[in-house]
């Protein structure tokens, strides 16, 4: 794949939330919308490499997706589905709709199509799975990583979900305060999940897929300009912050993982670090903490050691401790049992990670091996450390995770 192609892929990426929110505004029927956006993209993803990009990329798309949906209704079974729907419930501002390569008006249809991913009618995963596919340009396949099912499974929730959104005559339009309260936790994890893929992509070459956590960031300081009195909203975007700090330091000159300890702090970003302490301290003089402000709370801890030795490792202890009541989660765990291993030893800290062994969503995966062999290494157990570092090494889709935990698993062998 071409440099060229690679840059147009970035802009579809980005694009494509943005042209199925001003569709799905206009008119109103998710389902149809995202398939003709869909249509649109694999048509640019054609044409643009060949013949250049347009002056107007996102017109572009809107223009040809607006056509591709246009034509569907044509078709004799479409158009008698089409009058049904618009009996019962198409706005009646679609009828003024403005031309296709309009620009759309001030502000970002992209959060209100958030919240309506979010949509009531949909369980917790079904809203978090849409949205990912339909507002962060993630594939099926990356979704059903972060969820730890088959692709197969993601597939059929990512189409009922489209499906019962359109069964329950969703609307494009803001959440009344009540809806927005119910579908706040929902769209919080999901900017966390996008974040989290950006931030460490599941699988590729690359370590980081800056266009997702730049937009999961951008949205988010979106939701707190609207929420500006939610601790969560805000923890949430220091937390986004403070790991994106880290970026510049993760990966050495040949694309390779450096772990947090081994960072060169001087290439933080001291501006990331100071804000997302700013907003974790303040959120957290009047809001009673949630997950994402303790997550950034500890987060914040590391930010401000000035070395990895220097770390106030009782005081991330702590923090996780209390995590784990209000919250607890295997993945929570699995970062408590490491830190415990910096205040009581390695073998503390292997302790805690037996029951994960039992727990179907931790059993088998990479991230457990990895922290099993880290501090299996600390304890001195050379050889199960580095079966362990193979085992992450296998169970990873992500080539500079992969070739990391292989790196750990040969030093082992070469100092026997």
């Amino acid at each position: 794949m071409t440099a060229a192609d690679h840059a147009v892929g970035d802009l579809l990426r980005t694009l494509a939330p943005q042209v199925l929110a001003v569709l799905v505004r206009r008119h109103g029927q998710f389902y149809a919308c995202e398939d003709a956006v869909q249509e649109a993209l694999l048509a640019a993803a054609t044409q643009w490499p060949a013949q250049g990009l347009p002056e107007h990329p996102r017109a572009w798309l809107i223009t040809v997706a607006t056509r591709r949906l246009t034509d569907e209704w044509r078709s004799e079974r479409a158009r008698r589905d089409r009058e049904v729907a618009v009996a019962v419930r198409e706005p009646a501002y679609a009828a003024v709709a403005p031309p296709a390569d309009e620009e759309p008006p001030s502000g970002d249809d992209t959060l209100a199509l958030l919240f309506l991913c979010c949509h009531p009618a949909l369980t917790g995963s079904a809203q978090v799975a849409l949205t990912l596919r339909a507002v962060g340009g993630l594939s099926t396949a990356q979704i059903a990583r972060a969820y730890l099912v088959p692709e197969a499974t993601m597939s059929q929730r990512i189409r009922r979900a489209k499906q019962r959104i359109e069964a329950a005559g969703a609307r494009f339009a803001p959440p009344s305060p009540a809806d927005r309260d119910d579908r706040l936790q929902a769209v919080l994890h999901v900017l966390y999940l996008i974040f989290n893929e950006g931030h460490t992509a599941s699988s590729g070459p690359d370590l980081h897929r800056a266009e997702l956590t730049g937009e999961a960031i951008r949205l988010t300081r979106e939701l707190r300009r609207l929420l500006p009195g939610d601790g969560e909203v805000a923890g949430l975007l220091a937390l986004m912050l403070l790991t994106d700090a880290h970026r510049a330091a993760r990966s050495g000159p040949s694309g390779e993982l450096v772990p947090l300890a081994e960072q060169d702090r001087a290439r933080w970003d001291r501006a990331e670090i100071e804000e997302g302490v700013a907003l974790v301290t303040e959120a957290l003089t009047w809001s009673p903490p949630g997950p994402y402000q303790l997550q950034a709370a500890i987060a914040a801890v590391h930010a401000e050691a000035a070395s990895a030795a220097e770390t106030d490792w009782p005081q991330i202890v702590a923090l996780y401790r209390l995590l784990a009541r209000i919250a607890p989660n295997p993945m929570v765990t699995l970062n408590q049992a490491a830190a415990v291993a910096m205040v009581d030893g390695p073998r503390a800290g292997l302790a805690l990670l037996a029951p994960l062994d039992a727990d179907e969503r931790t059993a088998g995966h990479h991230r457990l091996a990895a922290v099993r062999a880290h501090l299996l290494e600390l304890a001195g157990e050379r050889p199960a450390a580095r079966a362990a570092y193979l085992a992450a090494a296998r169970g990873t889709t992500s080539l500079p995770e992969r070739r990391y935990l292989e790196v750990r698993a040969a030093r082992l062998a070469a100092d026997r």
